[in-house]
């Protein structure tokens, strides 16, 4: 790159032209303080817009000597007078528009990143890369600022651009790690707050300004730029959480869009505002846990977050960092868990994005069979390439070790695990095996969670799976995927199918009801009724149910009723706990003014009695997951649409749900029972006149005996009234 002459700086002037083109792609080689044959030291500077530029001697302050402008603009040298030894030092600058800057040399200093962390990188072993990738606000041999570093092996140069240069590509080049593809600098005085991309120059030409991929805040829509964030503790999950989310705890689910729950002064809320409004409202509604919508950094309002780009970076939708910090902290104080959405499946092609983020796919697959998902016009992460799992699985650790949040929830699991999911036949590759399964992303999720759970007992995976695919919640070590729990996707579509037909027609459909307990506990369930449920075109959860007014709100009750009966953890989206009329508007907050129908009103309170009711007996809880705390009572019984089950608990106590489907009183309907069961009394009833019911009472408004009456294959028996399109909770009096 240089000719040494003797006592002489003689850089290679096609080597300056390069520089000064931006061109040259190894800027280090050049730039800084350098040695000639014969032991004297020169400094070479590349600063376009500079008028004259002088080196002081960094310790003494003093000046040493004016670096002399070359042919081309922007270009300084000279040789340091005096000076046999290498020296810290800085440049004093004086700019085209009068301003002068005081600064260390970018290019004084060595190599900035440790070569085992990059080693580990380059073979998918690195389980923290945004602590050495991205942007990093530090302290250098004294010098406060920032240093930068991005993974593009295929780029021939990359500089780092922002206001602190004028956006310019040519002021900070970068020095490129060839062990692990990484391109670094350290920049003195860029502090906190610094808006940056990097200006990447592909083998084809000069590409589009990217952010960050490892940022950790980024600009406000529709700006892209990534900002450097101050170096902050990290918190990880609070020991007094990790209890709460285990299988035998009540875990019921307040699923939530942050930018649409509420608006106050029709804006979206900030995390501060949130955490005083939505934890308090999910608090009193009894829910255990807040699931977020993904609060990744996203471009497009109308994705809802699924089409991340940041996803080192909470959106600045509603703030900062510090602000998602104390919203978190604010909801786990409060006794509330919080669950974030998280999409490793795949990502938009935003061209300030990752999409063949060197000139080359780097992020994404390379075949369009493999690397395009047509049901989202985005693109799918190489599962199999080590720098992207290191990515992936950061992602997933830095969201929990830095917020402290309770777990995540993985979205489209089901689109990663299937290389024809959602295509025909010939549009896609096979594996290795000839199969359709994708070997690579079975074996990240695999990876994921083995390290989440070995570096935060306690946290938790869920996974949004569609498919009868084996293990999702089976421990690695016996062959699954290792989440803790998967959404019960199955259940939710035939029981949405069963409760939107008329009552009449349903004797017909009563397997849709039953069937999911042949399965019941072959995963540890979340029955989910989420946003997917209420949005295009599939109108609200009210409006899913037949009949008059008066049966749409009591189907509503009845199923809530059933759903928080079934073995399973409960999720609930946002708006349906007081049954919203209209589908889900991701642009405007929830239709609060319902409440102030007393329908509406009713079955908000039915939510919550529900998950008073839930935490309170360890019956309705505790083998959620297990096949021992739950029995059919009435299994057969479809000509009346009734179904009657026990739940119990490791200690042997038990409560009897009862579902009556249809809009018919059953007087004195008599349910088997066993042994343990005697004196029951009403524990909670949909069709009690302070939700909106009927206000018939199963117990009689006291309290039923079993009887020595034979009834579905039992000796003994009880005989409850059931009350119309109803689901009654009986517990031990």
């Amino acid at each position: 790159m240089c000719t040494r002459a003797r006592g002489r700086d003689l850089p290679d002037t096609a080597a300056i032209a390069a520089l000064c083109a931006a061109r040259h792609g190894d800027p280090f080689s050049v730039l800084g303080l350098h040695a000639d044959d014969a032991g004297a030291l020169w400094v070479r500077a590349l600063l376009p817009g500079a008028q004259a530029v002088t080196v002081h001697d960094a310790a003494s302050g003093r000046a040493l000597v004016a670096l002399q402008s070359g042919a081309h603009e922007g270009w300084f040298s000279a040789r340091v007078p005096r000076r046999r030894k290498r020296f810290d030092y800085e440049l004093a600058i004086l700019w085209a528009d009068g301003a002068t800057q005081r600064t260390a040399d970018p290019y004084s200093y060595g190599a900035l990143l440790d070569e085992e962390a990059l080693q580990m990188l380059a073979s998918g072993t690195l389980l923290r890369p945004d602590r050495w990738l991205g942007a990093h606000a530090m302290s250098l041999d004294g010098v406060p600022g920032t240093r930068f570093a991005v993974w593009a092996p295929n780029a021939t140069r990359v500089s780092v651009v922002g206001d602190f240069n004028g956006w310019d590509g040519r002021r900070h080049m970068m020095r490129k790690r060839h062990v692990a593809g990484v391109w670094e600098i350290f920049v003195p005085g860029v502090d906190p707050g610094a808006h940056y991309k990097y200006e990447l120059l592909a083998a084809d030409g000069l590409l589009p300004l990217k952010a960050d991929p490892f940022a950790r805040a980024a600009e406000m829509r529709p700006h892209t730029a990534s900002i450097v964030t101050a170096t902050r503790p990290e918190r990880g999950l609070p020991d007094t959480r990790a209890p709460r989310n285990r299988r035998d705890q009540a875990i019921s689910i307040y699923e939530v869009h942050a930018a649409s729950w509420r608006r106050p002064d029709g804006r979206v809320a900030d995390w501060d505002w949130l955490g005083e409004h939505l934890v308090g409202y999910a608090l009193e509604l009894g829910f255990t846990h807040l699931e977020l919508l993904p609060v990744s950094e996203h471009p497009y309002d109308g994705s809802w977050g699924y089409q991340a780009l940041g996803l080192y970076a909470p959106t600045a939708r509603h703030g900062d960092e510090q602000g998602f910090v104390r919203f978190v902290d604010a909801a786990q104080r409060a006794g509330l868990g919080v669950i974030v959405d998280w999409v490793p499946a795949h990502f938009p092609a935003d061209a300030h994005g990752l999409a063949r983020f060197d000139g080359t796919a780097l992020y994404e697959y390379e075949d369009p069979r493999e690397g395009f998902h047509r049901d989202w016009n985005t693109l799918i992460y190489n599962f199999g390439r080590h720098e992207v799992r290191s990515f992936l699985i950061g992602s997933a650790h830095s969201w929990i070790e830095r917020f402290g949040i309770d777990g995540l929830r993985v979205d489209a699991v089901a689109s990663m695990l299937y290389r024809d999911y959602s295509r025909s036949a010939g549009e896609w590759v096979p594996n290795v095996h000839g199969g359709r399964e994708n070997l690579e992303a079975i074996s990240l999720l695999r990876a994921l969670n083995t390290s989440l759970g070995a570096g935060h007992p306690g946290a938790i995976t869920l996974a949004e799976e569609s498919t009868a695919f084996p293990g999702v919640s089976a421990p690695v070590s016996a062959g699954g995927l290792g989440f803790h729990y998967k959404w019960n996707m199955g259940w939710m579509n035939d029981t949405l199918r069963y409760i939107a037909e008329d009552p009449v027609h349903r004797r017909w459909h009563h397997d849709k009801l039953t069937f999911g307990l042949v399965y019941a506990f072959s995963e540890n369930f979340v029955l989910p009724i989420s946003h997917d449920e209420v949005v295009h075109g599939k109108g609200s959860m009210l409006g899913k149910m037949p009949g008059d007014d008066w049966q749409r709100f009591a189907n509503l009750r009845a199923y809530y009723g059933f759903m928080w009966g079934h073995p399973g953890k409960k999720l609930l989206f946002m708006g349906q706990e007081f049954a919203q009329a209209s589908e889900w508007n991701h642009d405007t907050e929830l239709p609060w003014s319902a409440l102030d129908d007393s329908r509406h009103a009713g079955v908000r309170d039915w939510v919550r009695d529900l998950n008073q009711l839930y935490r309170r007996l360890p019956a309705l809880h505790q083998l959620d997951c297990a096949a021992d705390g739950f029995e059919w009572l009435v299994i057969d019984d479809a000509q009346q649409s009734v179904l009657a089950w026990l739940r119990r608990d490791p200690a042997g106590g038990h409560c009897i749900v009862v579902s009556n489907f249809t809009p018919v009183p059953r007087s004195r309907y008599r349910i088997g029972v066993s042994d343990e069961v005697g004196a029951l009394r009403t524990a909670l009833n949909s069709d009690d006149r302070r939700y909106g019911g009927s206000g018939v009472d199963a117990a009689g408004g006291g309290i039923v005996h079993a009887e020595a009456v034979a009834a579905h294959g039992r000796a003994r028996s009880v005989a409850l009234d059931l009350p119309p399109l109803a689901t009654v909770f009986l517990e031990a009096a």
